[in-house]
């Protein structure tokens, strides 16, 4: 049997919020968090997030020309504007969603 010689402080989990929104439960604290965005996962390390840095993420650039929802639990959607600050360890949150923004002539 092979041993590694690895600290136990860089062994932190890889927290799926997902999981824990589905549940409404509150996620624990730790290094790194698993977003999804749309049909996609993300590996973020920080538990406070923008609205601009989720669709610069997501590669939705110029962020201006989509918007960004959030999933709750219960089906329930808010709205996420640029500057807005999201806490990733609120209860609740499943995901986000972006819908591009209709460009229309005028």
């Amino acid at each position: 049997m092979e041993t590694q010689n690895v600290k136990s402080d860089s062994l932190k989990e890889t927290i799926e919020i997902e999981n824990y929104g589905k549940k409404n439960q509150l996620p624990p604290k730790s290094t790194s968090y698993l977003i999804r965005i749309d049909k996609t996962k993300y590996i973020v390390e920080t538990e406070l997030i923008t609205g601009r840095e989720l669709l610069t993420l997501a590669n939705k650039i110029p962020v201006t020309n989509y918007r960004l929802d959030q999933k709750l639990h219960g089906g329930a959607a808010k709205k996420i504007e640029l500057n807005d600050i999201v806490d990733l360890l609120s209860p609740g949150i499943e995901r986000f969603m972006t819908l591009p923004l209709d460009q229309t002539e005028g």
